[in-house]
């Protein structure tokens, strides 16, 4: 490797300074390559990764590294490197490049453009070989018969462009259960009942899927709902995908019983199942989804977070060039650290001399039993096996902490900061956990004093004491939710202003004025070749059906008629593609929800108003919103005075007549489901 440093030397990116000391002559996205390609015509090498990217190691190991492929990449191009994380406006457009002209995407990708920063050619992965012809192709075409090139670059910038079509729809639309039906029969039969999931490789969490699942069930009274999900979380929580030993999820499995993970693990897929786990134990007291929650939350303190109080983003898959050694186990060295007990939880761990996977002697720590069944069989009582369970992941944990860990990517991102908020003021309630929330009111407040700019929106990133790239509309849609969450948590209304504030900053910088639809950069952002919307909920939801639901509950919460007429304009807009493709349309489609059942706003007040909280947030409703307090001037709750507990259930524009009990209030909730008024 050449140990002379590159430009990427200076980039806060962990993924860029990654490559800081290729022999590739690689640039930031920014002015000083962007006018070098224009004074030089050169062609512009976009390749953009991230941290935890396996395939991006190995893309720099075959190519990157090398002098011989070094020497082509200088010669004839400017080279940019982009970490997808903290440019994901850059990577937006060239994935939907490098999907249309080949159908798919993924990462590493590399986009070949023109001066102008136009799309020609591109893909993902390439062997050395195949690279090095690619980039004297494509330099040959811009050499020899540059008018191709502008054609291809006009066609593929034209499809950019014109990929995401939303047709507003006039007037407030009025959804019902019907349109919930239409979307989730045919959902339904992608379902794995055995297995969990859907039924094909690789499987992803997709925690927005199942959260919608979840409150379609309860609300639709549906059992083939219930059962997939419920399914779905105990299979994932016994799978290899789960680490027994530390807490938390890996990004995917790459077979279909959630057994070999694709190791790197992400902050933005823990957070999100954090709060399904807590929403699925609200649910159905299975005991298994609390310990998941808390050894999450353990893993989160212990691995992910900064002295500032924020969450690092990503921990790779690979240590010491290997994918997952540092997860996996020999039985010899199971054997070691257990003792005496190792023979007991050999079969719980799935642990064998052969080994589990495709690496010889090599297990992947997974439970194919409950622990009631292997009790049963071992002759112990429940209790004694959890004994032996909780002992035995402390002594793995200690001795793992000897190995060589995975790389950290210690860049902190707003959005996914957020999402994590959002996550453990979900297990606050729920599990009526005070530390859980002072973790997120930590990170929320330096959120809010050091990552504000001068002209009150936000920063997307911070790492090393340094914050320089002005949020997304990702940004801003996940921290008005973590803000809503805060207040239902500890009613300070300061959240909710701060919430506000931040959406009416959004609604002036991200407007689109042909489309309800909001763009995904700031109109004082860059200007790149194309200003997209982010439509479809993919692993992490779309920016849009976030905001949707903000507007939707901000305008309840405040009475702004707008705020609710906006979200929903944008859901008619979207529900059309919804029913094709539910899956991708997952958090739209709680809205959907939220629109034909409405949300329950339960306003309480008096001196007990916390603890009737408390006693709600063993109940589950998934379509709510609670406000509580005194002396305040939100529409709810002014002039709505006194010690003795009252509980307002309000829906719709209605409320109904104050009760003082927990139970009465769920039976007006029930009434009003039910249409009985």
């Amino acid at each position: 490797m050449n140990l002379k440093p590159n430009r990427l030397m200076e980039a806060s990116s962990p993924y860029l300074l990654q490559h800081a000391h290729n022999p590739v002559n690689w640039y930031e996205w920014g002015p000083e390559a962007l006018q070098k390609a224009k004074d030089e015509n050169k062609l512009i090498l976009v390749s953009i990764g991230y941290s935890a990217c396996h395939w991006c190691h190995v893309m720099e190991r075959e190519s990157f590294e090398l002098q011989e492929v070094a020497e082509v990449m200088n010669a004839h191009f400017v080279c940019i490197k982009v970490d997808r994380e903290e440019r994901p406006d850059i990577d937006q457009i060239y994935m939907m490049a490098i999907q249309l002209m080949t159908g798919s995407g993924g990462w590493p990708l590399n986009c070949i453009c023109l001066p102008d920063q136009r799309p020609i050619y591109g893909g993902t992965y390439f062997k050395k070989e195949d690279w090095i012809n690619v980039l004297l192709s494509v330099f040959k075409l811009w050499s020899q018969e540059p008018e191709k090139a502008f054609q291809y670059a006009n066609r593929l910038t034209d499809g950019i462009q014109n990929s995401e079509i939303i047709i507003p729809i006039e007037g407030p639309n009025v959804f019902v259960k019907a349109d919930l039906l239409e979307i989730i029969e045919p959902w339904k039969r992608h379902f794995d009942m055995l297995d969990g999931g859907y039924n094909k490789a690789p499987k992803f969490p997709l925690p927005n899927n199942w959260q919608f699942m979840l409150r379609f069930s309860r609300l639709m009274e549906d059992d083939a709902t219930h059962i997939s999900v419920m399914n779905t979380l105990e299979k994932m929580a016994m799978g290899g995908i789960y680490d027994h030993v530390g807490g938390g999820f890996a990004r995917y499995s790459v077979d279909g019983q959630w057994h070999v993970p694709h190791f790197e693990k992400m902050l933005y897929d823990n957070a999100q199942l954090l709060s399904l786990y807590a929403e699925a134990y609200q649910y159905s007291r299975a005991a298994r989804f609390k310990e998941v929650v808390e050894e999450t939350v353990a893993w989160l303190e212990r691995e992910m977070l900064s002295k500032q109080g924020l969450f690092y983003s990503a921990l790779d898959a690979d240590s010491e060039g290997v994918e997952g050694k540092f997860y996996v186990w020999d039985k010899v060295e199971f054997d070691d650290v257990l003792g005496d007990d190792a023979s007991l939880l050999h079969d719980y761990f799935d642990v064998t001399d052969a080994g589990n996977w495709e690496e010889e002697e090599t297990n992947i720590l997974r439970t194919k039993y409950s622990e009631e069944e292997y009790a049963e069989v071992k002759g112990l009582t429940v209790l004694q096996l959890q004994e032996k369970i909780i002992e035995a992941k402390k002594k793995l944990l200690r001795r793992r902490t000897e190995r060589t860990r995975p790389g950290l990517d210690d860049k902190c991102l707003t959005a996914w900061n957020a999402m994590t908020i959002r996550g453990l003021v979900d297990c606050a309630q729920i599990f009526d956990n005070v530390h859980y929330y002072e973790l997120a009111a930590r990170a929320a407040n330096f959120i809010l004093s050091e990552l504000k700019t001068n002209e009150g929106g936000i920063y997307r990133n911070f790492k090393n004491n340094k914050k320089s790239i002005p949020g997304f509309l990702d940004d801003y849609a996940f921290l008005i939710d973590a803000l809503l969450g805060l207040y239902e948590t500890d009613f300070d209304e300061r959240w909710l202003n701060e919430a506000k504030k931040l959406t009416a900053y959004v609604l002036r910088n991200f407007e689109d004025v042909g489309s309800p639809m909001l763009y995904y950069t700031s109109a004082e952002g860059e200007t790149l070749i194309a200003r997209k919307h982010e439509l479809m909920d993919n692993v992490i939801p779309a920016s849009n059906s976030v905001m949707a639901q903000n507007l939707q509950k901000l305008g309840l919460v405040f009475d702004f008629p707008e705020f609710s007429d906006r979200a929903n304009a944008m859901l008619s807009s979207v529900h059309p593609q919804i029913k094709s493709y539910g899956s991708a349309y997952s958090n739209w489609a709680i809205q959907l929800l939220y629109e034909v059942f409405g949300i329950n706003e339960i306003a309480i007040i008096g001196e007990n108003a916390k603890e009737t909280k408390l006693e709600f947030n063993q109940r589950y409703i998934p379509n709510k919103f609670f406000l509580a307090g005194t002396n305040s001037e939100l529409p709810l709750l002014k002039n709505k005075r006194g010690f003795e507990t009252k509980i307002y259930i309000c829906r719709n524009k209605a409320c109904q007549l104050p009760v003082t009990t927990v139970d009465e209030a769920l039976l007006l909730i029930t009434k009003q489901y039910n249409n009985e008024y």
